[in-house]
């Protein structure tokens, strides 16, 4: 298996989890609930559902990838630093989903991910 078809394993399996998540958490009724008892604003929900779910399909699609993946970057790190903020230090797999959505962006923009 060669570098290309691990990142496009990467970028497929990353960006079907967090559009799955983000549906999770934009339209059910339980976290409409869990979210309910944070400190936050009601519409914070459904904006970052809606965010999360813009940048997961931009970053599955081949020409919008690089795009999508800064977008997608932007919003894990956002949802890391609220989660902080909020003294939720659960934070492992967002920050997982972020080095992932880093490195597969990198790799697609023609970056190098050589460690020298």
């Amino acid at each position: 298996m060669n570098k290309k078809c691990a990142m496009l394993i990467l970028q497929s399996s990353l960006g079907l989890v967090v559009l799955i998540e983000a549906s999770i958490f934009g339209f059910s009724q339980g976290a409409a609930h869990a979210f309910q008892h944070l400190s936050l604003p009601l519409w914070i929900r459904p904006v970052v559902a809606g965010a999360e779910i813009i940048a997961a399909l931009l970053f599955l699609i081949p020409p919008t990838a690089v795009v999508g993946g800064w977008t997608l970057l932007g919003v894990l790190v956002s949802a890391i630093l609220i989660h902080l903020l909020h003294g939720m230090y659960a934070v492992g797999s967002l920050v997982v989903f972020a080095a992932a959505a880093l490195a597969v962006t990198i790799h697609r923009a023609g970056g190098n991910l050589d460690a020298r």
